[in-house]
């Protein structure tokens, strides 16, 4: 009897792509983002968002919206100004979470508000238009059919 060996052949020509894998450099650094910068993002996310691309413009940056949501929380209580790339934000305090709640409705309102101010200017003319109208229409003599 003779035992034959089997020899394994490794061929890796149909496995080879012309784009390497997503990890083929290794693993990458995580990335930091400074404060300036979160304060950049925010900037021109909410521009985006005026265009209807605001989800575009996460996708193209790598940026999730709840990130955009902490950030927000961030600026709104003042934590971000003045801060130097590398210095720790840390949680907001309870007073600075309200700050920065009291600080959103009051740009809530003032959107409400101005809102409410055009919708009254253009109630007023109407009003005036229709006076107009009725006083014009009061003046003039009926039509009488010949």
């Amino acid at each position: 009897m003779s035992s034959q060996s089997l020899i394994a052949v490794r061929d890796d020509s149909l496995m080879k792509s012309s784009s390497p894998g997503p990890r083929s450099g290794g693993p990458t650094p995580r990335r930091s983002i400074t404060p300036a910068q979160k304060l950049d993002h925010l900037a021109a996310y909410e521009d985006a968002i005026l265009r209807n691309e605001g989800g575009a413009y996460l996708r193209e940056q790598g940026i999730y919206s709840s990130q955009i949501t902490e950030w927000r929380k961030l600026r709104d209580a003042g934590v971000l100004e003045g801060k130097k790339p590398g210095e720790r934000i840390g949680r907001l305090s309870p007073e600075q979470a309200e700050i920065a709640r009291l600080r959103r409705e009051i740009e809530d309102s003032k959107r409400r508000l101005a809102t409410t101010e055009v919708a009254l200017e253009i109630m007023s003319k109407t009003h005036e238009l229709l006076a107009e109208l009725s006083k014009s229409s009061r003046d003039e003599p009926p039509h009488t059919k010949p």
